[in-house]
C-alpha cells in the first residue's frame, strides 16, 4: 500500500471521532434513529469519500468544499443524486458543522459561511441537477 492510501486510512480513521460525536449530538435533538442514520450517512460519504476524492482533506476543511460536492461532484459522480438527494445532504453537512461548531472543532466563521453558501447555491444546485438529468449533451459539450 502505498503511502497515500495509508494517508486515506488515516483521516478515515480519524473521521470517525467526529461521527461519534456527530451521532451523540444528533441523539441528543431527540431524532428518530432513521433520521440520524441518514444524516450520519450522509456526512460519511462526505468525509470519507468525497473529501479524499482528489485531494486528502481534513474535516475542518470540508466547510470550504460544500459548493463543490453539491454543485459538482456528487450530480455526475453519484448515481443516486437528485434535487431531494441534494437538499438532504447539504441538511445533513450543515447540521453536522454545526456540531463541530459548538464542540470546537471549527469556527463560527466557517460554519457560518458554509451555511450562506448552501443558502446561496441551494438554487444552482438544483439547477444543475435538472440540467444533468434532461440534457445528455450538457456535460459533454
Amino acid at each position: 500500500m502505498d503511502n497515500y492510501e495509508e494517508k486515506i486510512k488515516e483521516n478515515i480513521k480519524r473521521n470517525k471521532k467526529f461521527i461519534k460525536e456527530f451521532k451523540k449530538w444528533l441523539r441528543g435533538k431527540n431524532l428518530s434513529d432513521k433520521t440520524i442514520k441518514k444524516h450520519v450517512s450522509n456526512v460519511e460519504f462526505y468525509l470519507d469519500d468525497f473529501l479524499n476524492y482528489y485531494d486528502i482533506t481534513k474535516m475542518e476543511d470540508g466547510c470550504s468544499m460544500i459548493d463543490d460536492f453539491l454543485g459538482d461532484w456528487f450530480i455526475r459522480k453519484c448515481m443516486w443524486s437528485s434535487k431531494t438527494s441534494i437538499k438532504e445532504n447539504a441538511a445533513s453537512i450543515k447540521k453536522f458543522y454545526q456540531c463541530m461548531n459548538e464542540l470546537g472543532y471549527v469556527s463560527y466563521d466557517s460554519y457560518n459561511n458554509l451555511c450562506f453558501i448552501i443558502k446561496e447555491h441551494m438554487k444552482y444546485w438544483l439547477e444543475e441537477m435538472d440540467i444533468y438529468e434532461n440534457d445528455d449533451d450538457y456535460y459533454f459539450d
